[in-house]
């Protein structure tokens, strides 16, 4: 018998609000309102004008005016065009000609357009050279033209459940591809797909009666993309996927399956001067009949490399049933129900390279070619421009800690 944990109820959302309640009114009975409310307008007050000055250096530097665009798998498309007034500071993210809704599941929340716009906010703040909080004094520069009825601005029928997971890092690729589009030197490109992956039983039957059963999620990791000066990391998770996943002991003991394989996917990073990381594989074997969903991207359409880099390799997904030695390519979105010793064996994008590789890729000495590449990137006018007001958790990629 597989015991599993209660699932949690929303008290302790309600608790962590309360808490935060307290903690304001301590704040004021400390302060007074008048120095709290001040201090919150100061934060805004800052972002904004971190925002403003990232994009005023944008202008002068690379330019007023930069476009860009990227597909998901289904081909719908993601196009993004950004107009910068240098003596101001202000700036129009316009996603005109942007693919309409679709009907998966991939179109972007409407209410509010939060995901557009929490990617929006999410670039800016990884761009600004500045430790700042999450507030919505990084947008008061911005203006948005997001066409009613697109893809990321759905109406309220659409099926939206992959666009926080997926076509929230297309939209990221996308506006950090419209920055580096100006200036080549300096770029992020990652996996650009969270790996959704989920198993459980139970919940409704046909006849509406609810059985009791478990679930489970969880979103795998693969390469983030290499830069002017780094190469990229391996097996980490990016932007909205930075989660951690289940310890192989714990998931083995709280739930019917067996983890037979996590690894680096050796050479899925792509190629250049500075390599793409390498993505993971992860594969599960079942020991009782469940139900199985996933959720992914670049199964198509590969992780972009920069620069002369190659791109990082496509995705894969393998159904292996019980007894048949030959797998079948069950897609980047589909579901079905295993049975025990079914494996799903899931291996996931690589990052894009940097850079045209040394002619002779597999010499151990290239000749000083990326020490003097190195060195002519660091004296470019363009990159110190960017690192001037870049910078940020991009700048410090490197840094970056492996999930495991």
């Amino acid at each position: 018998m597989w015991v599993l944990p209660k699932p949690r109820n929303s008290s302790v959302q309600v608790a962590a609000n309360q808490r935060g309640i307290a903690l304001v009114k301590d704040l004021i009975q400390e302060y007074g309102l008048d120095v709290v409310q001040a201090y919150m307008d100061h934060i805004r007050g800052n972002a904004e004008l971190a925002v403003r000055n990232l994009l005023k250096d944008f202008a002068k530097t690379q330019g007023r005016h930069v476009e860009a665009e990227d597909y998901m798998d289904d081909g719908s498309t993601i196009r993004l065009s950004i107009a910068v007034d240098e003596a101001t500071g202000n700036a129009i993210f316009d996603f005109t000609g942007t693919s309409p809704e679709v009907k998966i599941d991939c179109s972007s929340p409407s209410r509010l357009l939060s995901t557009t716009i929490a990617s929006i906010i999410y670039c800016l703040r990884c761009l600004v050279n500045l430790d700042m909080p999450l507030n919505q004094g990084a947008l008061q520069p911005i203006t948005f033209v997001i066409p009613e009825g697109s893809m990321v601005c759905p109406s309220e029928t659409a099926a939206v459940v992959g666009g926080s997971v997926l076509t929230s890092q297309r939209l990221c690729d996308v506006i950090l591809r419209a920055f580096k589009v100006a200036a080549p030197v300096k770029d992020y490109h990652k996996i650009g797909c969270c790996n959704n992956f989920t198993f459980g039983s139970g919940g409704k039957d046909e006849a509406g009666n609810v059985k009791a059963g478990f679930g489970y999620y969880e979103t795998i990791a693969g390469g983030s993309g290499a830069g002017p000066t780094w190469d990229g990391r391996s097996g980490v998770h990016t932007h909205m996927t930075n989660t951690r996943i289940t310890d192989p002991e714990i998931l083995e003991r709280r739930y019917p399956v067996i983890l037979r394989k996590f690894s680096l996917r050796e050479g899925s990073g792509g190629d250049g001067l500075y390599k793409g990381g390498d993505g993971v594989i992860r594969e599960v074997e079942f020991l009782e009949p469940l139900n199985v969903s996933l959720l992914s991207e670049r199964r198509v359409f590969a992780p972009y490399g920069q620069s002369g880099g190659c791109p990082g390799k496509r995705g894969l997904k393998l159904l292996i049933r019980a007894g048949r030695k030959e797998a079948v390519n069950f897609g980047g979105k589909n579901a079905t129900v295993m049975r025990p010793g079914d494996r799903i064996r899931i291996e996931t994008p690589g990052g894009g390279g940097f850079g045209a590789p040394p002619a002779d890729a597999a010499a151990e000495d290239d000749g000083g070619v990326k020490k003097r590449i190195t060195e002519e990137v660091a004296g470019h006018a363009e990159v110190d421009a960017l690192r001037r007001v870049g910078g940020g958790s991009l700048g410090n990629l490197m840094e970056a800690e492996r999930d495991f």
